[in-house]
């Protein structure tokens, strides 16, 4: 695809020779995102970050990644506190803010929101996630991760053993990740879910169309007996009518360090796109794993600044210019 002045909506865009690139340039952000080295490429551009529904990493992910190419942040957060509130138009609001902005983040809980507010844009807007549609940084991040985490074990994406568990309906993570897999080969996707959570029929027939091996099922120790990564969620309950709803599935699938040790093979890697529900009624990934060093979701977290970075870089056309604008950082920084 054509990254200079594009929307980024959809997984959909993707063509496995885009994703290579976009880790390629994610790696090369990688100095910057660990303070070795200061850049000011996108010095005066400006960043809205437009978030209409709560997230702390996502949204100060997509704001620290465009202050550390030198770039400005302007933010709204909430539904409430924007003129939606007053009745105004997605089509409207996106006239006039981008008008302000050189480029716009943008979470809303509607499915299709950011693709309706991008069609009214008058520069770049990148999907930080539309209800339960679709994620597509976070599939990005996510899948740099498996990569970088089977690199150790001299594997790579082709032939990956994925275990998704908990909410698969509502969790636009594992749909936007599911579809990015299409795009690689031999993979094989054991899909744990209650019944009534099950990934959308849809996602699983496009996965089985791209050659992949599909299991479902909602038995949890069975099936991480032999699989790469174990990638759970939590119940989506901002999606559910009511929190009682969301409560009848609370804490059905819990992974801590015995289940671990006993069902999964030592270099299974764990991965969570956070929060993770830590109430003792849900806590779907324990505590006690936080010292296991194949528990990669802080990684993961980190790894969505090179990832939102490079895609900044690419769509504002910067990206072979980062160094051409770096110096050495003067503050101190730890481990550095």
């Amino acid at each position: 695809m054509k990254f200079t002045a594009s929307h980024i909506l959809s997984i959909a865009q993707f063509e496995r020779v885009d994703i290579e690139h976009i880790f390629q340039v994610a790696d090369r952000m990688r100095p910057y995102a660990n303070r070795q080295k200061l850049t000011r490429v996108l010095d005066g551009a400006i960043l809205g970050n437009l978030f209409f529904e709560p997230s702390t990493r996502t949204r100060i992910s997509f704001g620290s990644a465009f202050n550390l190419l030198g770039g400005e942040v302007r933010e709204t957060t909430g539904l409430s506190n924007s003129a939606l509130a007053k009745g105004e138009s997605l089509q409207d609001t996106a006239r006039v803010l981008s008008g302000y902005s050189d480029v716009i983040a943008m979470r809303h809980p509607e499915n299709g929101s950011v693709a309706e507010f991008a069609s009214a844009s008058r520069v770049p807007v990148v999907n930080g996630g539309d209800g339960s549609n679709e994620h597509p940084t976070q599939a990005l991040l996510d899948l740099y991760t498996i990569q970088s985490e089977l690199k150790s074990q001299k594997r790579n994406i082709d032939g990956l053993r994925i275990a998704m568990i908990g909410d698969l309906r509502y969790g636009r993570t594992v749909h936007s990740l599911c579809r990015l897999l299409c795009l690689f080969n031999n993979v094989k996707a054991v899909l744990i879910s209650p019944g009534e959570l099950k990934m959308p029929d849809a996602i699983v027939e496009m996965m089985e169309s791209a050659g992949h091996e599909v299991v479902i099922s909602d038995q949890l120790e069975p099936n991480i007996t032999d699989v790469d990564i174990v990638y759970s969620t939590r119940i989506q309950e901002e999606r559910f009518q009511s929190q009682q709803e969301a409560d009848l599935y609370r804490g059905r699938f819990r992974l801590n360090n015995q289940i671990y040790t006993k069902h999964c093979q030592p270099n299974t890697v764990i991965m969570h796109p956070l929060p993770r529900d830590s109430r003792v009624s849900a806590n779907e990934l324990d505590v006690d794993l936080d010292a296991n060093p194949n528990l990669a979701i802080f990684r993961q977290a980190d790894n969505g600044i090179v990832i939102r970075m490079a895609l900044f870089a690419l769509i504002l056309d910067v990206a072979d210019q980062v160094d051409a604008h770096a110096r050495p950082v003067n503050w101190y920084t730890p481990g550095r």
